[in-house]
């Protein structure tokens, strides 16, 4: 049944607003309601609210103060006060919750327009207006799962590059009073519902109605512009414009000192400066990582900045440091009209320049009347170190420890460590170096580069280090989430830990980082790719989120958002060697076609001869799946002396010679080569006989030299270690593994049953793998293997 037109609601929320505004409205209805009993009804609502509250949109406004929540009864309806895209993306966090809840049925409508505040003759602060009128118009126009906005809202959303795809036009449909909308589904593969309307089904049958379409509607704007409902023209917002007002980017700053070697001296200050504006939850501010490819050394287009960072703020500043002075110039910029609100410059001994920075992130604070709590005052005014050699080597390790899916990051990570040693050398109460430090060891044990109890052993002593220096910091509790994470896969005690630091790091992209890893290891993959876009909002222009998410999608086989993603990360770093490669590997997973990533690795190695060492791992896959031993020969030289990682699976340089030997037929070749590597593994294993990625390995290994019982009892003990139940991602390689070892040991139908179980869970199985790789050579032509060729043609499909 269709609800009033007009809502009152007692709330204090609403803070008696009598001014008109425009508001983004989202109307949610739950479907077959009046068929339920009145517990079922209850219990319907409640769930509603849970899904509603779980929903990372709802929680982000609710926590700006920007939200009005409404109930009707039998839905809700959310008022939003941040953009247009705010109801349109909750909507769609709401869709792919309701897969988890296959009973609540909902339709959803969307519409921005003016709301204004009334108080009703009962002194009841109430919301009125036709931005909630039209949008629950919208909504009765659908059914079941489907998500309808208004055209007006729809054109709006075509103004960002990422929203086109989803939006499919349906036409006018008629409403209350006769009043003729402009409706656009939205969905997508797993969002929303294609299917057409009842009452557009309805509609094509009756299509006389057509003609009186844009009578009616104009009639109805004339009726609402008398009313006096609103008087505002079509509604467009920009991304800064929408962007957040208490919304803010630390742009580079210029580095005005004759030594270059200052520049990291001055990345230093700049780096505490947003480091100091990030603990301020009323502000949004942007990542280093993001900030830092805006340098110096032209004139900046803020208005474009801002539009791709989404902010509505920026800082820029120069320092020039002069024997035991420095000099700190800032400004702040509403990058919406190029006005400068605030500028200063300090001019100071160099041993003030902590104090400096937190001066400028106070008055920056002020400027954007953020609410700057105690605590918040405390942490921006405590300086990281006193000691400015210690604070450079800081600084020289975190701009080394950005991470990239590619061969440098192992040796980028160990002179990291090595900055990082002299920093808490120069200063023992260094409480972030330790921290960087617990990180960056724990992360070479967990990829296998140094996947020894020595390794956790110095993740452990700085991680405790920091807790001596800081138990009650934030960085701290981050610190001990990594260790816990990537050290022993305890994701309880991770969780926590990240909990407790997200109070006080609310800018920190890694706090919702680590929690999309661990929730993809848990096996949640839509929540994984949940939080690796919250990630993304706040680290806007991280090639390494983006990678992490189109790693997400290949294994659940979404390639076309596995390509988008890789599109969105090019747009950033056109020439980023490991991202072409990536996308161009996207049609030999999905389609078997080699051309494209081949032509990709051609191109790249022609511009830049030292990029081939970047992209090694993917160009001896690539080899080896044309069958090219020239080709293979090649990259095989590029690649690291330690090897490779395959998803997740370290592999030996001689294990891939070995491979290389035994995919050319030469069989003296590669059983030399993985006799070496078996010697390699075997001592590895002895010292850590509960390392499953290691065992799994010495198990294919085993299977090509034709030890077939050892290489069963390790493939199956490397499962018994690493099941998918306690890890979905690295769990599924060794699962993979498994089905490879007992294909090159002759157990075909072994091998079968094992790989009809990985393809239908997220895992590396892909179409073109399968085709075209060596691994699989012995099941060809089994009737059965072909007939799970074309079952990893179809998207994983998740329970």
């Amino acid at each position: 049944m269709e609800k009033r037109g007009v809502f009152t609601h007692m709330s204090t929320e609403i803070n008696k607003r009598i001014q008109l505004e425009i508001a983004h409205v989202l109307f949610i209805d739950i479907v077959g309601y009046s068929r339920l009993s009145i517990n079922e009804q209850g219990a319907a609502v409640d769930e509603l609210t849970a899904v509603v509250r779980s929903s990372d949109q709802y929680q982000k406004a609710e926590a700006a103060g920007r939200l009005i929540k409404i109930p009707t009864g039998d839905g809700m309806a959310l008022v939003f006060y941040t953009s247009p895209e705010a109801p349109a993306q909750c909507a769609i966090e709401i869709s792919r919750i309701l897969k988890e809840h296959p009973r609540l049925q909902l339709r959803m409508g969307v519409h921005s327009g003016p709301v204004s505040g009334v108080i009703d003759v009962n002194g009841r602060a109430n919301l009125a207006g036709a931005g909630l009128n039209i949008a629950q118009r919208v909504m009765v126009c659908g059914d079941a799962g489907h998500i309808l906005i208004s055209k007006h809202v729809a054109e709006d959303l075509e103004e960002y590059e990422h929203w086109r795809p989803l939006l499919h036009d349906l036409g006018e449909c008629e409403v209350k009073h006769g009043v003729h909308v402009a409706i656009v589904n939205l969905y997508a593969d797993e969002v929303g519902n294609p299917q057409l309307p009842k009452k557009f089904q309805a509609l094509k049958k009756h299509s006389v109605r057509v003609r009186w379409a844009a009578m009616t509607a104009a009639l109805f704007v004339l009726a609402v512009i008398v009313a006096g409902i609103a008087v505002f023209s079509r509604y467009r917002v920009q991304s800064t414009l929408a962007a957040p007002e208490k919304s803010i980017a630390v742009l580079p700053f210029e580095n005005l000192s004759a030594d270059p070697e200052n520049a990291f001296f001055t990345d230093g200050v700049q780096d505490q400066v947003l480091n100091n504006l990030a603990k301020i939850a009323d502000l949004k501010v942007i990542s280093r990582t993001s900030v830092m490819q805006y340098k110096t050394g032209g004139k900046r287009n803020l208005r474009q900045i801002a539009n791709e960072l989404g902010v509505a703020h920026v800082i820029e500043g120069s320092v020039q440091r002069a024997a035991n002075r420095v000099r700190v110039s800032a400004q702040l910029i509403d990058a919406r009209t190029d006005t400068h609100l605030w500028v200063e410059s300090y001019d100071r001994p160099l041993d003030d320049v902590f104090a400096i920075q937190s001066d400028i992130a106070k008055a920056i604070a002020a400027q954007l009347k953020a609410k700057l709590s105690p605590a918040e005052k405390t942490a921006i005014e405590r300086p990281p170190t006193t000691n400015l050699i210690a604070y450079d080597r800081y600084v020289r390790a975190r701009k080394l420890f950005v991470l990239n899916y590619d061969a440098r990051i192992f040796e980028n990570v160990r002179q990291s460590i090595r900055l990082l040693d002299q920093a808490v050398a120069h200063d023992p109460t260094f409480l972030l170096a330790y921290c960087l430090l617990a990180r960056a060891h724990v992360y070479l044990y967990f990829l296998g580069a140094d996947h020894t109890p020595a390794r956790v052993v110095l993740a452990n002593d700085a991680r405790d280090a920091a807790l001596r220096l800081g138990p009650d910091r934030a960085e701290t509790h981050l610190a001990a989430a990594w260790v816990a994470y990537l050290g022993y896969l305890d994701y309880e005690t991770a969780l926590t830990e990240v909990a407790i630091a997200r109070r006080g790091l609310p800018n920190d992209e890694s706090v919702f980082e680590i929690t999309a890893f661990i929730a993809r290891r848990q096996g949640h993959w839509e929540q994984c790719t949940r939080n690796l876009e919250r990630a993304v909002e706040l680290d806007p222009r991280s090639v390494f989120l983006l990678h992490g998410a189109a790693h997400t999608y290949q294994f659940l086989r979404r390639f076309s958002d596995m390509a988008q993603t890789l599109d969105r990360a090019l747009a950033i770093v056109p020439g980023d060697a490991t991202s072409r490669v990536w996308r161009a590997q996207v049609d030999l997973e999905s389609r078997a076609d080699t051309q494209p990533e081949r032509e990709a690795i051609q191109n790249i190695v022609t511009e830049d001869p030292s990029a081939a060492d970047v992209i090694a791992e993917k160009w001896l896959d690539l080899a080896l799946c044309r069958r090219d031993a020239a080709e293979t020969a090649t990259a095989l030289v590029s690649l690291s002396p330690e090897g490779m990682q395959r998803n997740n699976v370290p592999m030996s340089r001689s294990f891939c010679e070995g491979l290389a030997a035994r995919a050319r037929g030469d069989p003296t070749a590669a059983e030399t080569a993985f006799t070496a590597a078996r010697v390699e593994l075997e001592k590895i294993v002895r010292e850590q006989p509960n390392y499953a990625q290691a065992l799994c390995t010495l198990g294919m290994i085993d299977a090509a030299l034709g030890l077939k019982d050892d290489a069963l009892h390790e493939g199956r003990r490397a499962v018994e270690l690493l099941p998918v139940t306690k890890d979905a991602w690295t769990g599924a390689a060794v699962l993979t593994n498994l089905a490879i070892t007992y294909a090159w040991a002759g157990e075909r139908d072994l091998a079968i049953k094992q790989l009809e179980e990985v393809v239908r869970m997220p895992s590396p199985i892909s179409y073109g793998q399968l085709r075209l790789h060596p691994f699989w050579d012995p099941l060809r032509g089994d009737p059965r293997f072909e007939k799970l060729l074309e079952d990893s043609k179809k998207p994983v499909a998740l329970k």
